[in-house]
C-alpha cells in the first residue's frame, strides 16, 4: 500500500509571508517621503494656501524678490549637507559668514570713517580711510574673493579637525567656534558695517543676465551641480554616506575617515562663505552681524528637503529644495505682516515638524538614501 507524502502547507505561507512586498499604504509613504517630490508637492500646496491671505505673493516682483533670498540660502544649506549626510553638524556656518563677509568689505571697501574704524587692529595696516588694499578694481576684487574662500576652507578644516582628530563631538566644537568667529567679526569691525563697497563687488549680487537669470542663480546652480557630482558620482561622496550610516563599519570598511571629516567641513565652510558674499553684495555691505539669524533656517531647510540629522541620508536637490520652502515661508509671512514674535513662532513649530518628518522617514526607510 502507498501512501503519499503532503507538501507541508505551513512552510510554504510563512516563506510567501516573509518575501511578501510591504503593505501598499506603507510603499507610497516610502516612496513620497524618500523622494523630493514630497518637497515640492509640500512648496506647491504651501503657496496655493497662502495665496489668498498675502497679496502679492504671486506677482513677479515677489517672485523676483523670493529667488534672491534663494540662491546664496541654497548654497548655505547644500554646504550644510555635506556634513548632516556624515552625521555631524555645523552650527559654525553662521559665524564662517559673519567673518568671511566682514573680511571682504574691509579689503574691497573704497572709503572707511576714521570716527568709526579707527579703533580697529586693522586700521592703518590693512585699512585705512581710503578703505582696503583690493578695492581698485576686477584684480583686486577677485583676490579679495578668493582669499575669502580660502578663510572659510581654514576655518571650516579647523572645526573638522577638532572632530576628527581630537573626537570631539561636531555639536560642542562648532558651538564654540560659532561665538569664537562671530566675536573675531565683531572684533575687527568695532560693531560697525562696512559700507563704500565698489560697483564691481556689488554686481555679483545684484546682476541680472535675463530676467530670473542672474549671477547669483549661475553661482548657487554651478555649485548644486558640483556638490551633486561630488555626493553621487565620487568615492568620496560614497565615503560620506557610509560614513554617516555606520562610522565604525565604514573605517573598518577602509574609509579614509578623518580625511573625510575635515573636507567635508572645509566644503560647509567654503559654501557658507559663499553664500554670505552672495549676501553682502546683495546688500550693497559687510556685516558682522549678517547671518546671526540665519542657523536655524538652514538646518530646517535641510532637514525639510529630507537630509536626516541621524546622518546617512540626503540629497543636494532635496537641500536646495527644502531652502526654497523656508524662503517662501519667510517671504509670505512677511507679506502677513505679522509680528515678529508669531514669525519666529511658526518658523519654530516648522523646524519641530522638520524633526518629526525626519524621525518618521528614518523609521519608515530604513537604510536607504
Amino acid at each position: 500500500m502507498s501512501t503519499t507524502t503532503p507538501t507541508p502547507a505551513t512552510s510554504t505561507t510563512s516563506s510567501s509571508s516573509g518575501s511578501a512586498p510591504p503593505p501598499r499604504h506603507r510603499a507610497l509613504l516610502r516612496r513620497l517621503l524618500a523622494g523630493e517630490g514630497f518637497v515640492a508637492i509640500l512648496i506647491v500646496v504651501f503657496i496655493l494656501a497662502m495665496a489668498p491671505f498675502a497679496r502679492g505673493l504671486l506677482t513677479e516682483r515677489n517672485m523676483v524678490n523670493v529667488l534672491s533670498n534663494f540662491w546664496p540660502l541654497a548654497i548655505i544649506v547644500i554646504g550644510q549637507t555635506f556634513v548632516l549626510v556624515l552625521a555631524g553638524i555645523d552650527l559654525a556656518q553662521t559665524a564662517i559668514i559673519n567673518l568671511t563677509n566682514t573680511v571682504g568689505a574691509l579689503l574691497v571697501s573704497r572709503a572707511l570713517e576714521p570716527a568709526l574704524f579707527q579703533n580697529s587692529v586693522l586700521w592703518n595696516t590693512v585699512i585705512g580711510p581710503d578703505g582696503g588694499p583690493l578695492g581698485g578694481g576686477w584684480p583686486g576684487i577677485l583676490s579679495a574673493l578668493l582669499i575669502v574662500v580660502v578663510i572659510g576652507a581654514l576655518l571650516g578644516s579647523l572645526n573638522g579637525l577638532a572632530i576628527a582628530r581630537l573626537r570631539m563631538p561636531p555639536f560642542m566644537v562648532t558651538l564654540g567656534t560659532m561665538l569664537l568667529f562671530s566675536a573675531v567679526a565683531v572684533w575687527l569691525t568695532r560693531s560697525e558695517n562696512v559700507a563704500n563697497l565698489p560697483d564691481d563687488y556689488v554686481a555679483i549680487g545684484q546682476t541680472s543676465l535675463w530676467g530670473a537669470l542672474t549671477v547669483p542663480a549661475l553661482i548657487a546652480v554651478a555649485l548644486g551641480f558640483a556638490a551633486h557630482y561630488l555626493l553621487g558620482r565620487t568615492p568620496f561622496g560614497g565615503w560620506i554616506y557610509a560614513a554617516g550610516t555606520n562610522r565604525d563599519a565604514a573605517i573598518i570598511s577602509g574609509v579614509p575617515y578623518k580625511r573625510v571629516v575635515v573636507t567635508a567641513y572645509a566644503l560647509s565652510g567654503v559654501f557658507a562663505t559663499v553664500g554670505g558674499l552672495l549676501y553682502s553684495a546683495r546688500l550693497e555691505a559687510g556685516r558682522p552681524t549678517l547671518a546671526d539669524d540665519l542657523l536655524l533656517d538652514v538646518i530646517g531647510a535641510a532637514v525639510i528637503g529630507g537630509v536626516s540629522l541621524f546622518g546617512g541620508k540626503g540629497s543636494v536637490l532635496g537641500a536646495a529644495l527644502g531652502a526654497l520652502f523656508f524662503v517662501v515661508l519667510s517671504n509670505s509671512l512677511n507679506l502677513l505682516n505679522l509680528p515678529f514674535t508669531v514669525v519666529f513662532i511658526v518658523k519654530g513649530l516648522v523646524i519641530v515638524a522638520a524633526a518629526l518628518l525626519d524621525v518618521a522617514r528614518t523609521r519608515l526607510l530604513g537604510g536607504a538614501r
